[in-house]
C-alpha cells in the first residue's frame, strides 16, 4: 500500500524516476479500488447515463481524483527509461500507442544515472557493493 500511497504524495512530482514496481503497484491498486468502488456505485443505484455508457458517481470522483498522480507518475515511469514526459501522449493513438505504453511500462529502467534523475533501483542492481549483491545482475 506504501506504493499507492506514495504516488498520491508526489500527485504533482513530474521530475525525477519512478521504478516499475512503483508504476504497477499503483495501477494494480487503482484498478482494484476502481472495481469496488463499481461495484458499490452499481449496487446503490449512484450510476448516470445509459446502458451500456453508465457511469458510477463514486467511480468519476476517484478518477478524477487520481487522475493527476496517474499522469505524473506515468511521466516518471519515461523518465526511468529515458524518455521525455511528452511520450506519455502516446497512449492517446489508438491501439499502436497502448502496445508501445505497455512495452515501455514493462521495460526495466536505465541503469545508473540519466538525464532525469538517479536511478531508484542502484541499491537493488548492487551499486555501491564491490562485485555486486550476490544473486542479482548488475546489467
Amino acid at each position: 500500500m506504501e506504493w499507492y500511497t506514495g504516488v498520491l504524495k508526489k500527485y504533482t512530482d513530474f521530475s525525477g524516476r519512478a521504478r516499475r514496481k512503483e508504476f504497477w503497484m499503483f495501477a494494480l491498486i487503482n484498478f482494484v479500488i476502481s472495481i469496488v468502488l463499481t461495484i458499490i456505485d452499481r449496487v446503490a443505484g449512484l450510476t448516470f447515463g445509459t446502458a451500456p455508457a453508465e457511469y458510477g458517481i463514486l467511480t468519476t470522483i476517484y478518477a478524477l481524483a487520481v487522475l493527476l498522480p496517474s499522469i505524473a507518475v506515468g511521466v516518471r515511469r519515461l523518465h526511468d527509461i529515458n524518455k521525455p514526459g511528452i511520450w506519455f501522449l502516446i497512449y492517446l493513438i489508438p491501439c499502436v500507442g497502448f502496445i508501445l505504453w505497455i512495452i515501455w511500462n514493462v521495460k526495466e529502467g536505465d541503469a545508473g544515472q540519466n538525464q532525469y534523475g538517479p536511478d531508484p533501483k542502484a541499491a537493488e542492481r548492487g551499486q555501491g557493493f564491490p562485485g555486486g549483491e550476490p544473486g542479482y545482475p548488475t546489467v
